[in-house]
């Protein structure tokens, strides 16, 4: 699929947290023979970024795979212009840069006069130029 999902934005929205009890029985196993500890921040930080680390490797598969799946569904559709709409639904393509300074422009530049109607002019016709290619 060309719409593969942006690395940064996975792992912003995936964030793995391992839970304080799993932490403190990992501390506790090591260092502190079963005793029950108190489990510090920077103990957190280094297990939820081993974590976060586990799926960072693993992130190309886990999207091959939901394309796959995808792909299988569409073709279970049996109808091409059900199976663009699944696509679109699925694996939304970002704004382009003239739809988000369009939405900009309606939402703060509230246009007034001459200059605002010609800004919007331009950003319209920006968009349909993006849309050609």
């Amino acid at each position: 699929m060309t719409n593969a999902i942006d690395s940064k934005s996975v792992s912003e929205s995936h964030v793995i947290r391992v839970p304080e009890e799993l932490v403190g029985g990992w501390i506790s196993e090591i260092w502190h023979e079963g005793t029950p500890v108190r489990v510090a921040a920077s103990d957190r930080y280094i297990a939820d970024k081993a974590a976060q680390w586990g799926w960072d490797q693993r992130e190309h598969e886990v999207q091959e795979r939901a394309d796959q799946e995808l792909e299988a569904c569409c073709e279970w559709l049996g109808y091409p212009v059900a199976a663009r709409q699944l696509r679109a639904a699925r694996r939304p393509k970002p704004p382009t840069l003239a739809e988000q300074a369009l939405r900009a422009a309606y939402i703060e530049l509230v246009p007034e006069g001459k200059h605002g109607s010609l800004i919007i002019s331009a950003l319209n016709r920006l968009a349909e130029l993006e849309a050609q290619q």
